[in-house]
């Protein structure tokens, strides 16, 4: 098992990499009162999964042994499969389809969609985390002290390196465009605008800086301005 793969898990047990899912859920902002099927495609450790399945009936897809073998218990089902699996699942399947942070890893974004978007209920709502240009050069420049990777990052080709491959950062309008014919846009958000910034991760363990700051995040998460230098934005797309 890599050193990388296990070192990310360790990371998602941070304050900020709490913080990350905290604003997801608070973002995707579902009910309890009604048990919903969902679909978390491309689950990673089954963080969002476990999260959900405590109320829902949750389909967790990761194809990644390495990281499903770190996966958080919980009451979901667990499918090992990827695209193969959503042949066999049913039109107008799913209340809620989840897919984090997937598709800068892949060629086929087009293809993935087509599938999610068949599997989803009208009315039903689609939630995608993706990578944002700009908060990834905020990151490299700030953060990591590294204007070179900075100023590759905005040239033509942006793509990094990452411990999953190639990751190409790739604008909201390539979804947008491609769903708009099927899919309206409920909301845009921003994520981790600013606590990813600061190198000082002691002071992350304490309350007195956690609750302001997941406040702060929670209310720059609507808006426009940090919303286009945030590390990662949140879109959420309801089926026609």
């Amino acid at each position: 098992m890599s050193g990388s793969i296990e070192n990310y898990r360790k990371m998602v047990e941070q304050p900020w990499g709490k913080m990350f899912y905290e604003q997801i859920f608070r973002q995707l902002d579902i009910s309890d009162d009604k048990r919903l099927k969902i679909l978390d495609f491309g689950a990673g450790f089954c963080i969002t999964a476990g999260h959900y399945a405590e109320h829902h009936d949750v389909t967790a897809v990761e194809p990644n042994k390495e990281m499903y073998d770190l996966r958080v218990n919980g009451g979901y089902t667990l499918i090992t499969e990827g695209m193969d699996h959503l042949d066999t699942v049913p039109d107008n399947e799913y209340d809620l389809v989840i897919c984090h942070n997937v598709f800068e890893y892949t060629d086929d974004k087009s293809e993935i969609l087509d599938r999610l978007v068949r599997v989803l209920k009208p009315g039903g709502k689609l939630s995608i985390v993706k990578h944002n240009l700009y908060g990834r050069v905020m990151g490299s420049a700030v953060l990591a002290d590294d204007p070179k990777a900075a100023l590759a990052l905005l040239s033509d080709d942006n793509t990094e390196d990452s411990m999953f491959g190639n990751r190409n950062v790739y604008d909201n309008s390539m979804l947008t465009d491609y769903l708009k014919d099927r899919m309206e846009v409920a909301a845009v958000f921003g994520i981790r605008a600013f606590f990813g910034l600061s190198s000082n991760n002691e002071i992350k363990y304490s309350e007195e800086w956690y609750e302001p700051m997941l406040e702060l995040e929670t209310k720059a998460s609507t808006m426009d301005e940090f919303k286009k230098v945030a590390f990662f934005n949140h879109l959420i797309f309801e089926k026609r």
